[in-house]
């Protein structure tokens, strides 16, 4: 089997890593590694995609991932990326944050029979005597050497308090903590991590004399420049309660054209040989592969019974896309179909208020296609809005019972967001 640490290089995983021959060589034996995730939600967005998908790697290599959850640094804040300083939570909102990620964290990772484990910094970060904490830890820290890094120098010019300046130390402690009680010597994460994770290298170096390891992803941003998982709408999000499947799966068909190959390398497990068959593909061929994608990713984020679900339901709303038996043939995706449109976002409407007809632009606003009602009513004046394929002409045009299908009525913003609207 390949050195993880070379196919996470192949497929575009790393951004910087500390000595990358010694990173080999240390995890040419099963090892320990760890990954820290910010509880400031009940649910991880894309844009946690890559340490996931980089925790799987590893695990299937034979090491094993720890998760580890920040309900002590979720209390202080993290600076780094950030020009001010975000909302801090209560205990019992992290608490309840830190239950719903690992539910979701176990579609992807396996942590049964100590296979993965989660932990808390809560468990070791709260109990911490403050006074203590700055003998023991701080004195091993130059103040100098944090200010010159690029998670504080981004914020002294918007302004950085006391209690974020304090949390490399936290990260670096969690570093060392899991070094001498876990036996983790690898940490990985954002390449905005760089400084933490080195001062957490420099303190496990002081304390216990041991050579630890860091490797930081690049951020990752689709080829125009915007921030993966960040659309107009908002963030595309992991759970099928803020997101549904069939938005996710939709969100990867759109990817651009230049962004294809790079994402099939990052956000699925298919071969590195047949992923650099899409060089060169474009049109149909290309579309295909968008199609892969997004029933790969949807697949690894919501099972398969949800990918298929939304596949079928795109297919029967947008038609279906030319898939070769040649093309990615170690993909999951299914290469015959039954066309439903189930998995198509639907909501749910009384018959007397179909009866009436509903206003269109209230209609779009209502079930959630357009962020407003005003910007309803620039959609439609601008021939965006459609509903059963007919394109609406007056921005108040009664939509009801008399649009109803066997499948409901079909709203269209674009071509890419879709909604049914079902008599209840």
């Amino acid at each position: 089997m390949a050195n993880v640490y070379e196919v996470l290089d192949s497929r575009g995983f790393v951004a910087q890593s500390t000595d990358p021959e010694a990173i080999k060589e240390h995890l040419e034996q099963p090892r320990t590694c760890y990954i820290g995730f910010d509880p400031t939600a009940d649910s991880l967005h894309i844009g946690s995609l890559v340490p996931i998908l980089a925790l799987v790697h590893m695990q299937r290599h034979g090491h094993r991932p720890i998760v580890l959850v920040g309900g002590g640094t979720g209390l202080v804040g993290d600076p780094s990326g950030k020009t001010e300083m975000r909302k801090l939570l209560d205990i019992k909102q992290i608490e309840g944050n830190v239950a719903a990620l690992k539910k979701q964290l176990s579609q992807f990772l396996d942590f049964s029979a100590g296979r993965a484990l989660l932990v808390n910094n809560a468990e070791w970060l709260l109990s911490l005597g403050y006074i203590e904490f700055l003998r023991d830890i701080g004195k091993h820290f130059s103040v100098n050497r944090m200010l010159a890094a690029e998670s504080y120098k981004l914020r002294l010019e918007t302004g950085l308090n006391f209690i974020e300046f304090n949390y490399m130390l936290l990260q670096a402690y969690d570093f060392y903590y899991l070094a001498k009680h876990y036996d983790c010597f690898v940490q990985m994460g954002g390449n905005d991590q760089w400084g933490n994770i080195v001062a957490g290298i420099d303190l496990i170096r002081r304390k216990k004399k041991d050579i630890a390891f860091g490797i930081t992803f690049p951020l990752t941003t689709t080829a125009s420049g915007a921030k993966m998982g960040k659309t107009a709408s908002g963030a595309i999000w992991l759970s099928s309660e803020k997101t549904s499947p069939f938005d996710f799966f939709q969100y990867w068909v759109n990817t651009d054209d230049r962004d294809v190959e790079r994402f099939l390398k990052l956000y699925t497990f298919l071969p590195l040989e047949e992923v650099e068959r899409v060089q060169g593909l474009e049109g149909q061929e290309l579309n295909a592969c968008k199609t892969i994608l997004a029933y790969e990713v949807t697949a690894l984020t919501h099972g398969v019974r949800q990918a298929r679900a939304a596949y079928e339901g795109a297919t029967g709303v947008f038609g279906q896309r030319l898939l070769p038996q040649d093309l990615l043939p170690s993909s999951t995706i299914p290469r015959t179909i039954e066309q439903k449109v189930e998995a198509v976002p639907t909501t749910l409407l009384s018959r007397e208020r179909l009866r009436d007809g509903i206003p269109a632009f209230q209609l779009f606003f209502e079930v959630g296609l357009c962020s407003s009602r005003s910007a309803a009513r620039r959609l439609i004046q601008q021939g965006g809005a459609y509903v059963n394929d007919e394109r609406v002409r007056q921005f108040d045009a009664p939509v009801g019972a008399a649009h109803l299908t066997e499948e409901g009525i079909m709203l269209k913003a674009g071509k890419k967001k879709i909604h049914c609207v079902r008599s209840a």
